[in-house]
């Protein structure tokens, strides 16, 4: 790039570039009216639509058909009924015991209870669209947590339909097989681990299509099943009370080959003694898992597995009418329905049937029914229908995801096999991941997996409700009222606990894996649903960044921890791409701002507002950056405003950085074939962002204008730095170079070369910036130039040989070094002391120095003085040009400009300019550098 400040100081406005459209369509109203976080718009209704007054769209138009009673309720209690009532409910008694059931039944709802609601409260928020709780934590939490966690859900749902699926063979074969209730002696269905593997995939397969036929048929018919495990388990009810023992009425089952004592296991009907006798724990093996031995934790993941369906309602959010009226009333009605039903039938169970009994034949509810079709009738329309339920959701999940584009392109089949609102392609996804999962075979441990996964979920809605209600965002007003931050915590806190209860190494792979998910959305997904849904991190750190930011007392600097906080003044990126990155290696962990000014005002300026095109700008340079653009009168007013105002609290630039003022033509980086900062992002056919000055334009402002700057700088008490030559700058060929061994302090002042101490505020501030650098270009050395120097009163004489005039010796140099904590290497130069022309000339820079001076000596001639001054500049250019064919930067002693308060201001600008320009021609890449304040330290 050509490093003049018509590219990096000058202003010029860009075209800001429209927003991306939103991803989702809407879907139905809110209830409440609650639209404040919704990113989607509704579509108009047709004239005369009822709903058009309060433009919304209408449900019966939108394909919303179902109530809080069909859609939540039923799905939901059928879900959380699933297997459990009716198959390990004994075995969670039997092993653990009435008061441990209990217990585990309170942990288990409080759990659920405190996550219900916190999905009540975010889907009273705002509308809620296909996806259900997937849907809620993306748009909550953000892209990257949104999409692992649902993918998490996903296979939950996968996981809980093959579940499922599993307990309604084993009801099958139980009945039906070999020694099986309806069958006696006659034929029965073969029994086996691939015989029961096959009669899973047959299940599997009616569900599959069910789900092909429509959603809808099984919402429909939800209600009719629900009523039929209603009624089963009354019976079973009845039965516990109605009818007595008999002591050889349940067998033992086939494949129960640990117990041994006999064929038929006892029950006893209501007894105290049976009771009394199952009050405590008595964990014994469990026959369909190798005769493992149970304990708390498998029972519990048992027991949470089969009531996990709390999200069955939410799946259905896309069908609702009014998701955000019928999810907490259904939800919070099934739950408690579903809980006094369990805690009914566990004290029954405890009741009637001795622990043997429950610990051995999983299925005794079928022997001990007054009509024993009720049970088998209970068991495979409750577990069909959780299956059901499941298989539905994961395909609906895996639908936004795909819509959502949170994998890219990678799930757009899916997209393509959607038919009449059918996503077919999900649904065979899903059929096929849950015969994968049937491959394991045992229901209990189908079942732990399935409670870490299910629990995970939960975590992540707590942690979704918790944060949004930490940040205290004002759009957070959900029509749910009944919790605070104190049940998102305890609900979070409780799933994490209880999932490692259940099983540490599936909760701790779960975990791994959702991490995993995390960074690789963050690294690849596209940043465009980011930006429409919203992350709650952004919330979080704007919270946490106030507060430290009041915290930050400017008052309590101290010099052993100053840092550069660097203002970078650019005119456009296009050709300063160099200088922008290199910025960003020195910052040091710093404060980094890009500055920009367009000169104008606010009549005539219709559209100011680029910070899209800037923010995508430092994306595509990956700098660690803040941009502010202001709009001024003219450049020196923008710079002024810049210096003074950016930056918040005690973050505010201490060092100020320009490009240098001279006639070299712009260089495009964006266009150029062999620059790395290459990209076609910036341009829209003819128009380009970010336009440059061509060859030939006129510059955008007066060298007289920057000079004003430079000055208006340092009385702001800012470190200046001015750049040129950084076109030049390739940091990949450095890094690999084995030419290119040092970086080049040269701490004289050019224009007053009789002020030899290389210690002075300017010489210290170069040589920390240089140490900077360094640590980024470890290969490389520091250079100090020590360059001796006759004192005013001898320059006349050109006494060369006086070792008085010396005043910084190069011992004495490396000792201040040292206690400076800096490696370097001293070179000596004498050019400035033993060349008697070189001396000559450099008395000719006197009115430089002499700031105080408002006008030139009366003898001497200004254009004699000008080119003595330009003659002593190139040779001092030409002593630093020797000594930097292997430098990868120099820092330069930067003199002060001319007071605004001299005499002929414009003529001395315009030579302060000349000179440097002739000291820095054809140099490596050049920062002049002058500092006004401390920035090392000696010291503890």
């Amino acid at each position: 790039m050509s490093s003049n400040t018509d590219q990096e100081t000058a202003p010029i406005a860009a075209p800001r570039n429209g927003s991306a459209g939103s991803v989702f369509r809407s879907f139905g109203s809110l209830f409440g009216g609650n639209n404040s976080d919704t990113n989607t718009r509704p579509q108009t209704p047709q004239s005369g639509d009822g709903y058009v007054e309060f433009g919304m769209q209408n449900p019966e138009r939108s394909g919303r058909t179902l109530g809080t009673f069909a859609g939540v309720f039923s799905p939901v209690a059928l879900s959380m009924f699933s297997a459990l009532v009716f198959i390990r409910v004994g075995y969670i008694v039997g092993n653990a015991g009435l008061y441990i059931t209990l217990l585990q039944f309170l942990i288990a709802y409080g759990i659920l209870l405190f996550t219900v609601a916190s999905v009540c409260a975010i889907s009273t928020n705002g509308a809620i669209e296909g996806g259900g709780v997937y849907f809620m934590i993306s748009r909550t939490l953000g892209l990257e947590f949104g999409g692992s966690i649902g993918t998490l859900f996903f296979f939950a749902n996968v996981v809980g339909s093959a579940m499922a699926i599993s307990g309604c063979t084993e009801g099958i074969m139980d009945n039906f097989g070999p020694g099986g209730h309806f069958v006696g002696d006659g034929a029965t269905l073969p029994d086996g681990k691939w015989w029961r593997f096959l009669t899973s995939s047959i299940i599997n397969t009616c569900q599959l299509l069910v789900c092909l036929v429509g959603a809808a048929l099984f919402a429909k018919t939800s209600v009719i099943i629900l009523g039929t495990v209603t009624v089963s388990l009354l019976a079973t009810y009845i039965s516990f009370l109605a009818l007595g023992g008999n002591n050889d009425k349940i067998p033992v089952p086939v494949e129960n080959t640990y117990y041994n004592q006999s064929t038929f296991l006892p029950y006893t009907g209501l007894s105290a003694n049976t009771l009394s006798d199952n009050l405590g724990a008595q964990y014994g093996h469990d026959y369909t898992s190798n005769n493992k031995m149970v304990d708390f934790s498998t029972t519990f993941g048992v027991l949470f597995s089969g009531v996990t369906g709390i999200m069955a309602g939410a799946n259905m959010s896309g069908e609702l009418k009014n998701p955000a009226k019928s999810i907490p009333w259904g939800t919070l009605s099934a739950v408690a329905f579903t809980f006094v039903s369990y805690i009914i039938l566990s004290f029954l169970m405890s009741c009637t049937t001795p622990g043997v009994t429950m610990r051995n034949n999983y299925l005794f509810l079928m022997p001990v029914n007054a009509w024993p079709p009720f049970t088998a009738i209970g068991i495979l329309t409750a577990t069909f229908s959780t299956g059901l339920s499941n298989l539905i959701g994961s395909s609906r999940i895996l639908e936004a995801l795909s819509k959502d584009q949170v994998f890219g392109s990678l799930l757009n089949f899916v997209l393509h096999g959607t038919w009449k609102g059918n996503p077919i392609a999900a649904v065979a996804v899903s059929w096929v991941m849950v015969e994968c999962i049937l491959l394991i075979g045992s229901f209990n441990i189908i079942a732990q997996i399935n409670s870490v996964l299910f629990m995970l979920s939960y975590l992540a809605t707590n942690l979704a409700c918790l944060g949004i209600e930490l940040t205290g965002a004002p759009n957070f007003r959900p029509l749910f009222k009944y919790f605070t931050w104190h049940t998102c915590l305890v609900g979070l806190l409780g799933t994490l606990i209880m999932m490692f209860v259940i099983n540490p190494i599936y909760a701790s792979i779960c975990i791994i894996l959702c991490l995993i998910l995390v960074i690789a959305l963050h690294l690849f997904s596209p940043a465009t649903q980011a930006a429409q849904w919203g992350s709650i991190s952004q919330a979080l750190m704007f919270h946490q960044v106030r507060k430290y930011l009041l915290m930050l007392d400017p008052r309590k600097d101290h010099v052993k921890f100053w840092r550069p906080q660097i203002l970078l003044l650019v005119s456009s990126p296009r050709s300063c791409c160099p200088l922008v990155d290199f910025v960003n290696d020195l910052k040091k962990s710093g404060l980094y701002i890009i500055g920009h000014v367009i000169v104008g005002d606010f009549q005539s300026v219709e559209d100011m507002e680029e910070n899209q095109q800037w923010w995508s700008f430092l994306d595509h340079m990956r700098v660690k950056a803040f941009t502010e653009v202001t709009l001024s009168r003219s450049i020196r007013e923008g710079v002024q405003h810049l210096t003074r105002l950016s930056g918040i609290g005690a973050m505010k630039p201490n060092t100020i950085i320009l490009g240098f003022y001279d006639d070299e033509p712009p260089k495009d980086f964006f266009q150029n074939g062999s620059s790395p900062y290459k990209t076609d992002d910036f341009n829209a056919g003819e128009v380009h962002n970010f336009p440059i000055r061509r060859d030939g334009d006129p510059k955008h402002f007066k060298v007289q204008e920057y000079v004003q700057i430079l000055c208006d700088t340092l009385r702001m008490k800012k470190n200046l730095c001015l750049c040129r030559n950084f076109q030049r700058l390739d940091k990949n060929f450095i890094a690999i170079s084995k030419h290119v061994k040092y970086i080049d302090v040269w701490p004289i002042n050019v224009f007053n070369p009789t002020c030899g101490d290389p210690f002075d505020m300017v010489s210290l501030f170069m040589m920390q910036l240089a140490v900077i650098m360094l640590a980024k270009w470890k290969h490389l050395r520091v250079r100090i130039f020590l360059c001796e120097t006759n004192d005013e009163r001898t320059v006349g004489t050109f006494d060369t040989q006086s070792p008085q005039m010396e005043i910084f010796s190069k011992l004495k140099l490396q000792q201040s070094l040292k206690e400076l904590r800096i490696t370097a290497d001293i070179i000596e130069i004498e050019e400035w002391s033993r060349d008697s022309d070189f001396v000559r000339h450099a008395r000719t820079l006197k009115q430089f120095t002499a700031q105080a001076d408002n006008t030139l000596p009366e003898d001497d001639d200004g254009d004699e003085t000008m080119n003595r001054s330009l003659l002593y500049m190139q040779r001092a250019n030409q002593i630093i040009r020797d000594r930097s064919d292997q430098t990868a930067l120099s820092f330069i002693y930067l003199a002060a400009p001319p007071k605004l308060t001299t005499k002929d201001f414009a003529a001395r600008s315009a030579s302060y300019v000349e000179l440097l320009t002739e000291l820095t021609a054809d140099l490596p890449p050049t920062i002049l550098v002058h500092g006004v304040s401390t920035v090392t330290s000696t010291t503890l």
